[in-house]
């Protein structure tokens, strides 16, 4: 019967995935940073600027969880993946860098999953109400017309629906753009790791 000679120390070791595994986490971060980057910097730029108001909202309170929830599975199977074949006692100093990004990524796409990102989608079909109520929302761009200057100015709930919106945008943006950005430094520690093309 085989197994560990006494007195030995029995280290677990850093077993190497298969092509399988491999495929899995290259499509699942791939994935979430193509779908991070053209939702964030082609799609709503090229609907915001072509679309009446109302409609690009409505579009974005339908797509924005699936782009969530899905940027948040890609994530926490990545770092699963990632995990299960890096066991912490044998972790680089890389490696722990790569898993405090994946652990970041995952934290701040359920941050917009789960909050600001459904928060947001409220508060933007209550401002559409409002807006509907005084004949607005159907201008083209991304810009506010003036005559939603006007209604901010002289309508106080329009005024604090449309500052709760500056936050909680801001924050969804924010997290948006720290998974962006993880999900990027993943793909320059895959790239620097590849053996060849």
């Amino acid at each position: 019967m085989e197994g560990p000679v006494p007195g030995q120390d029995t280290m677990p070791t850093d077993t190497e995935p298969s092509n399988t595994i491999k495929l899995l986490h290259l499509v699942f971060l791939s994935t979430s940073w193509g779908m991070q980057i053209w939702v964030t910097f082609v799609a709503g730029f090229v609907m915001g600027s072509h679309l009446p108001r109302h409609t690009y909202g409505f579009i974005q309170r339908e797509l924005f969880p699936y782009y969530f929830h899905i940027g948040s599975a890609c994530a926490f199977l990545n770092l699963t993946l990632f995990a299960m074949y890096h066991p912490s006692e044998l972790l680089s100093d890389e490696q722990t860098t790569q898993i405090i990004v994946f652990f970041v990524c995952v934290a701040a796409s359920v941050l917009n999953t789960q909050w600001f990102g459904q928060v947001t989608s409220d508060i933007v079909a209550d401002m559409h109400l409002v807006e509907r109520s005084h004949g607005l929302g159907q201008e083209v761009g991304l810009f506010t017309s003036k005559s939603c200057w006007q209604l901010h100015a002289s309508n106080s709930s329009y005024r604090q629906l449309s500052r709760q919106l500056t936050l909680y945008r801001a924050l969804s943006s924010l997290c948006n753009l720290c998974c962006i950005a993880c999900n990027g430094l993943s793909l320059y520690y895959l790239a620097a790791h590849l053996s060849a093309l």
